[in-house]
């Protein structure tokens, strides 16, 4: 593969992860889902807005019953994020009981994931895992078990099949990661 290079704002990023890669590795996490997750109904979270590309692969590669739902999550306050969780948005189904696997497009510190499961946990479901496209192990602040990691990258700062630079390059069909 040739990297190819865009210019978001004022960076400039390399074609880092090929479209046929990421699906790849989004088929193998359907199929271990499919497994896992056999007769349970699970209820697939995916986390707005970057996972939306992520969430829509995803889905096609799974054939067992499942249900998914689309959240938001409120953690800023003003411009700046406070590294908190403070209120699920978009939350309609009920929760206890339930197989629920969040869908997120990258764990980088965790910070995020970890407020959600806990006021995911807070909602009694019969288990709670997270799904990721993206880890970046070397950047966890949290203990957090994440089951199902499709790719984990270094601390590269990344863009592409959802994940944005200042609003731009969530369209990208490609994951890039920055040059300069």
């Amino acid at each position: 593969m040739e990297p190819r290079t865009v210019t978001l704002h004022d960076c400039d990023f390399d074609t880092y992860i090929c479209e046929e890669e990421i699906i790849a590795h989004i088929t193998m996490m359907g199929e271990q889902l499919d497994k896992d997750y056999a007769d349970k109904n699970p209820l697939f979270l995916a986390v707005l807005n970057g996972s939306f590309m992520f969430a829509a692969d995803l889905m096609k590669r799974i054939s067992i019953a499942s249900e998914i739902s689309f959240i938001r999550l409120s953690s800023y306050k003003d411009m700046q994020s406070t590294g908190t969780v403070k209120e699920i948005l978009g939350l309609s189904e009920e929760v206890k009981g339930r197989h629920v696997v969040v869908l997120e497009d990258i764990v980088d510190t965790g910070h995020t994931v970890h407020g959600l499961l806990q006021q995911l946990e807070a909602k009694e479901p019969a288990s709670l895992e997270v799904a990721t496209l993206l880890l970046k192990p070397d950047c966890l602040q949290h203990d957090l078990k994440i089951r199902y990691v499709a790719k984990s990258i270094p601390n590269d700062f990344v863009v592409g099949y959802g994940l944005d630079y200042n609003g731009l390059g969530r369209n990208l069909r490609d994951i890039y990661k920055i040059v300069s």
